[in-house]
């Protein structure tokens, strides 16, 4: 007998946590649920946290080290690279701004945010603490609280994860400057280590339908079983798919109608069938043989740039996993009742730009870059449990955006440097 997908194992789990939360709402179980039950789902949220400063750490290094074909496609790759960081930055910024605008998580009471805060944010006074701290610094102390002092201090705190991207940076391009036969090991220590890291993450995720069952099941209880949290996902659902649909729709028909010949229906029919797969597998580097394939025999882009930009974009472009992750920063953010201010917003813009390019493009990295994102502004990971029962299908239609980004830069690219035929 065929074993049953992952992401029907996790939606099985979804649906069997709530219906159990309910029942045990019901019939009083509330102490039996969050004594035996919730402890697996914290494990899960734990070992999430576990993971991510190692592997943004390993895949940044990989990533950064691997752009020294640059040196013979240096127009390419640095084109390339502009873009794709200009896409990702422009998506974060219209998640923050739609989630600003619609406010999903208003929906929730004051006494509701005022539960869910005490329940999944322990650090109400450390933000306090933190905002007092950003008054009384200067302009620029943003800047300073980048690099680290310490890198093994920063890597002991997700919090801390801008340090860590800046250092993984750093350590790449110096990697990229030194003579190849003197890094040779250096490269292979960090294949190895980004192999192994991305073994684990499968690791975890194998756990990921008991983990949301415990995390679901604790949720509805506290919740009593209440309709506040399911209008609350469905403004946040919307909320994400309003902003992955301008991507598609709106933000990359511009990006080709002011930089190439082509038209967006003749793309759009060109890509659909790589399109469809990133639906049904969750998966940029899954699908990449069909988005190259695609883009080569149908939208005549050359050989020499395909193999290098999608390749390179399915590695550190994920516009839509960064959108996603700035509309579930502020609205588990909302939730609890907070106020991000504008330093806040904006370290959500740069961390998840910066942990865009070390997500692993596989199925579940996106929570894992969550996690980093909320810890960057202080706010408990334990409250990815909001979003966890609409999750598969939001990773499903953000991963058609980011193949859909990856072939949009490709053919500017192409355009540009006079590699499109026609």
């Amino acid at each position: 007998m065929k074993k049953l997908a992952l992401h029907w194992q996790i939606i099985i789990g979804m649906i069997l946590g709530v219906f159990f939360g309910i029942l045990a709402y019901h019939f009083s179980l509330n102490n039996f649920t969050n004594d035996w039950i919730k402890p697996f789902g914290v494990i899960f949220v734990n070992l999430l946290k576990l993971i991510a400063v190692p592997l943004v750490f390993a895949s940044l290094i990989k990533g950064v080290a691997s752009l020294s074909d640059i040196s013979r496609l240096s127009k390419i790759g640095s084109r390339s690279i502009m873009l794709y960081l200009f896409s990702t930055v422009l998506s974060v910024s219209i998640g923050l701004g739609l989630v600003n605008l619609v406010g999903p998580g208003n929906s929730f009471s004051n006494d509701k945010k005022t539960e869910l805060r005490e329940k999944y944010s322990s650090k109400a006074d450390l933000k306090i603490n933190d905002a007092l701290l950003v008054e009384s610094s200067g302009p620029l102390q943003f800047l300073v609280d980048v690099v680290p002092t310490n890198i093994f201090e920063s890597a002991s705190k997700n919090k801390n994860m801008l340090q860590i991207i800046f250092f993984a940076i750093l350590f790449g391009i110096s990697i990229i400057m030194l003579p190849k036969e003197k890094t040779v090991y250096v490269r292979g220590f960090f294949d190895g280590i980004n192999d192994i890291i991305l073994h684990i993450v499968d690791l975890i995720m194998r756990m990921a339908p008991y983990g949301v069952f415990a995390l679901l099941a604790s949720l509805v209880v506290d919740f009593g079983a209440s309709v506040d949290l399911f209008i609350a996902l469905g403004y946040y659902s919307l909320t994400v798919i309003f902003g992955l649909l301008l991507m598609i729709f709106v933000f990359y028909p511009i990006l080709l109608r002011s930089f190439t010949k082509v038209k967006y229906l003749a793309f759009f029919k060109a890509i659909s069938p790589a399109q469809m797969l990133a639906f049904s597998t969750s998966s940029s580097a899954a699908t990449l043989p069909v988005t190259m394939d695609r883009c080569e025999n149908n939208l005549g882009i050359s050989k020499e740039v395909s193999s290098f930009v999608l390749p390179l974009g399915a590695t550190i472009n994920m516009d839509g996993t960064s959108l996603y992750q700035a509309v579930a920063a502020v609205f588990i953010a909302q939730a609890f009742g907070y106020d991000l201010d504008l330093s806040s917003q904006l370290t959500i813009v740069l961390t998840a730009t910066l942990a865009s390019i070390g997500a692993a493009a596989v199925p579940g990295a996106g929570m894992v870059m969550l996690v980093i994102v909320l810890s960057s502004v202080g706010i408990d990971p334990e409250g990815i449990a909001l979003i966890f029962a609409v999750d598969r299908i939001l990773d499903m239609l953000r991963t058609v955006v980011n193949v859909t980004g990856d072939a949009t830069v490709a053919t500017i690219v192409a355009s540009s440097d006079g590699q499109l035929k026609d």
